[in-house]
């Protein structure tokens, strides 16, 4: 009986992983859910938010791989089997969430939102540019791509400071770790990145209270989880100018409901979750890999920790 890859997400192009993923897995079949002609042949599972029932097609599973960093969507089911997962852990998936997370800081560090207001009223409007140095961006969450995004900042010169919930030490960024020192973390943010992984410690941890911690007039930019966010609390602080601006990547439902009200706010940037995706070309070596050590017996890379949630 030959060994096979299921695949199965209804965002990424199966063409173009089975192109690059074939030729480093020879003696591998790779086929979409509804080709697999011997359930019991399926070893492995390259998969984003598989339907109900997805696993117990497939007795002898062996790796689960999730095609993408979060893994929130996995851990909440109850349905995993007992086998590894594992996540895209792709440096040009890092490259492309730090373009993003700098795009943003940039907009409003340079206060492009009120230059964009004031060409709509064909006003000539003014504001000196601010220095970098002078500007507190905290990064809310220190894994490996809010370690990378808050990197990039510093290289800009910004004032950086990071949060993550056990301590961490990067190299010219603030670091606070722990609930203790949560809200001092957020009084300090001009410009607030949050970059959790979506737990059950961290759903809801930006509440209103915790929002309303945040210095007037700052501005928050969400690319992790909506659900980190209490998202009528953040509406209602956009709304109420407590919060300046916003630059929203990922919401509370996804797709965003066109009734909304965040659609309405014109101090709101609205993007599709598309701020980091997983790049088929620099992550199927690192999926072959795994597979290859898993056949041989050796440690696997990028493992999550379902108890932890990522």
């Amino acid at each position: 009986m030959s060994t096979t890859l299921v695949f199965q997400s209804d965002f990424d192009s199966f063409e173009e992983w089975h192109a690059l993923l074939a030729p480093r897995l020879p003696g591998v079949r790779i086929c979409r859910m509804d080709e697999v002609t011997e359930p019991a042949s399926v070893r492995y599972a390259l998969t984003w938010k598989p339907p109900q029932g997805f696993f117990a097609q497939y007795p002898n599973l062996k790796l689960l791989v999730n095609l993408g960093a979060g893994v929130d969507a996995l851990v909440a089911r109850d349905d995993l089997p007992a086998i590894p997962i594992t996540r895209v852990s792709d440096p040009d998936m890092a490259r492309m969430m730090a373009s993003y997370v700098l795009f943003a800081v940039l907009r409003y560090a340079r206060d492009i939102p009120a230059f964009e207001r004031a060409q709509r009223e064909r006003r000539w409007h003014y504001l000196h540019p601010r220095l970098p140095s002078s500007i507190r961006v905290g990064v809310l969450g220190l894994g490996e791509l809010g370690a990378r995004a808050a990197q990039e900042l510093t290289r800009q010169g910004f004032d950086v400071r990071g949060w993550s919930r056990s301590a961490k030490q990067l190299p010219a960024v603030n670091c606070f770790h722990g609930l203790d020192q949560l809200d001092g973390f957020l009084g300090g943010c001009d410009i607030l990145v949050v970059m959790l992984p979506l737990t059950p410690h961290t759903q809801g941890i930006l509440d209103a209270r915790r929002l309303a911690l945040l210095p007037p007039g700052s501005c928050l930019i969400n690319v992790s989880r909506g659900a980190v966010v209490d998202q009528p609390a953040l509406t209602a602080a956009l709304a109420s100018g407590q919060i300046a601006e916003a630059t929203l990547d990922v919401f509370d439902r996804e797709p965003l409901p066109p009734e909304d009200p965040l659609w309405a706010l014109d101090n709101v940037l609205i993007t599709p979750h598309m701020a980091s995706i997983a790049i088929p070309a620099s992550a199927a070596a690192q999926i072959a890999e795994n597979i290859l050590r898993l056949e041989r017996g050796d440690p696997l890379l990028h493992v999550i920790d379902p108890a932890r949630g990522y």
